[in-house]
């Protein structure tokens, strides 16, 4: 029988191919298909880096600025009329060209930020004559910072040390293999048409809707092994039962896209998912007081409850004329606006206590992450706000009831949002919050994918958006706020000298008590000038119905379906 694995996102993806997506949810579907150098143990905890494509882990020179890796001989593209006929074999060069293209202005790539400040030697100025001569980017150009030793072998030279830069060949959004004949090929239609070499490729795609995996019949030899922690029940037992088959395990995944809470809970409950990310309003049912409900139980169902390695935040548009700026006024309004709002509601009355208040950027799991450092951005003291909006002249000028700008021009704060039940909560709260402190707050509908546009664009005044780690360098949180990544990662539009210093110093910082200090300091900076509040770091809970196995979430790795299985024959029985 055919193993099928069903599950749902709660927002839409936004592309397929790995040049034009930064969001987890398009990265859930593009892991499955697209492969780097690495990847992570998936059972061992704290985490493990081990090869994917590549033989072994690099190399690096001693500053860091020199990454060697040779990749396996013998792995293949799964079949597209791009080749031709033939079986293509992945090579050093396709590495080398994938990285191109975040470089490519025609891609517009929002992850492109994070190769420029690590200055891949030479990739700036082609991509800058690609901009000054209006031309295509030229993808035959040699460049120093791309060294193909051999077919196989692959130098990347920085311009920059970055100790940390092995982590981004762990992430297929930052460095998963694309072929350029795939490219050449599809242009535009590339999203139609993900060729990788991962264990499924792309059979059917509703947009927004419904996506269909299904098994790569030309994916290599993989074989399932892991280190599990000796006391880790589970992974033992997993490792002691999947060692040595062969991956995947299943045949196909089948991943809608529902946003509606209720539809998502209802349907896993029909037996139409195999694993659901319970939505909030319906943990106090799913796990009452913490455990499994006595009715999930009996029927055999799985619960998962971790701490993500994620923030959720509000960020100010920086060049926005009314809560963007660097002066005292606008500080002192965003710093009422952050006040006013409590954290600790948000996690005890939306999320159901599935949340721990966010008090510094850095995320749980990261490096540099300290459950004990509190830069205040969950502090709540609406007395405080008052005061503060009072003193720099944020007053009630016209008698409506609702504050105004210094100027006395009337003073309206848009907060954009999506129109689901969990968000509408969620605007309630602020809307509350708001109103205590006489500050108008209106609400600007709409759909993900056109508002992470707007986001990127500038065109967005106060939005509220969740970020996932994708490796364990704490810092990368950071670039949330730096400079050179205005509209990308920075969608705050945060342009403070200072900061940038302090992250640059970060980034090319080895893992050591020194770098933990610059960390402090770098967010030391951003509480002051609050381009970003954060607000917390969720808590998931995940149940599986009694004949999937084998799923556990890992920190930073979104290729699950890689390694679940599921007994057709239980799940067939289930759904008749």
């Amino acid at each position: 029988m055919q193993k099928v694995f069903r599950y749902a996102l709660d927002a839409a993806e936004t592309s397929l191919d790995p040049a034009r997506v930064s969001d987890t949810y398009s990265n859930t579907i593009i892991a499955h298909i697209f492969e780097s150098p690495l990847t992570y143990d998936y059972l061992a905890r704290p985490v493990v880096l081990v090869p994917r494509t590549a033989v072994a882990l690099p190399e690096h020179s001693a500053d860091f600025k020199t990454w060697t890796i040779r990749i396996r001989p013998g792995i293949y593209f799964a079949d597209d009329p791009a080749f031709n006929g033939k079986r293509r074999e992945l090579t050093a060069a396709d590495y080398a060209y994938s990285f191109k293209r975040y470089y490519d202005p025609r891609w517009k790539s929002p992850v492109y930020g994070n190769y420029r400040a690590d200055d891949v030697l030479g990739l700036e100025a082609l991509r800058q004559r690609a901009l000054d001569t209006r031309q295509p980017f030229d993808y035959d150009a040699p460049v120093a910072g791309l060294e193909l030793k051999d077919r196989y072998t692959l130098s990347v030279h920085l311009g920059r040390s970055d100790p940390q830069f092995i982590l981004n060949m762990a992430n297929p959004n930052n460095f998963g293999a694309v072929a350029r004949e795939v490219v050449e090929r599809y242009g535009e239609e590339l999203d139609d048409h993900p060729v990788g070499t991962g264990p499924f490729k792309l059979a059917q795609w509703r947009r927004a809707s419904k996506i269909v995996l299904v098994r790569n019949p030309g994916f290599r030899e993989d074989l399932f092994d892991a280190q599990p922690a000796a006391d880790d029940a589970a992974g033992q037992a997993w490792l002691a039962k999947y060692k040595g088959r062969r991956l995947p395990l299943v045949d196909q995944i089948e991943i809608s896209i529902i946003e509606a809470a209720q539809p998502i809970w209802l349907s896993f409950l029909g037996r139409e998912f195999d694993l659901v990310r319970v939505p909030l309003e319906f943990a106090p049912i799913a796990v009452p007081g913490g455990k499994l409900a006595p009715n999930l139980a009996k029927q055999g169902m799985t619960l998962e409850r971790t701490l993500q390695a994620d923030h959720v935040y509000t960020y100010f548009n920086m060049e926005d004329p009314v809560v963007g700026g660097y002066t005292p006024d606008k500080i002192a309004l965003r710093r009422a606006i952050a006040l006013a709002y409590d954290n600790r509601t948000e996690i005890t009355r939306v999320r159901r206590g599935l949340g721990i208040p966010a008090t510094s950027l850095v995320v749980p799991y990261t490096l540099g992450y300290d459950a004990a450092l509190d830069f205040g951005f969950s502090e709540h003291d609406p007395s405080k706000a008052k005061a503060l909006l009072d003193l720099y002249g944020y007053l009630d000028k016209d008698g409506d009831g609702w504050r105004d700008l210094p100027d006395g021009q009337p003073l309206t704060l848009h907060y954009y949002t999506t129109g689901s039940e969990t968000y509408r909560q969620f605007n309630e709260l602020w809307a509350k919050a708001m109103k205590a402190v006489g500050l108008r707050m209106v609400f600007e509908i709409g759909q993900w994918p056109e508002q992470f546009k707007q986001a990127q664009a500038g065109k967005i005044q106060i939005w509220g958006l969740g970020n996932t780690a994708t490796s364990p360098d704490g810092s990368s949180f950071l670039h949330e706020a730096y400079g050179p990544e205005i509209g990308a990662e920075n969608l705050a539009r945060f342009n403070l000298p200072a900061y940038d210093a302090l992250v640059k110093r970060i980034d090319e910082s080895p893992e050591s008590p020194e770098r933990h200090a610059l960390l402090k300091q770098a967010q030391s900076l951003l509480a002051v000038y609050l381009p970003i509040k954060p607000h917390v770091h969720r808590i998931r809970i995940y149940l599986s119905q009694p004949w999937l196995t084998g799923y556990r979430t890992h920190p930073f790795a979104l290729d699950f379906g890689r390694y679940v299985d599921v007994d057709a024959a239980k799940q067939a029985a289930a759904i008749r």
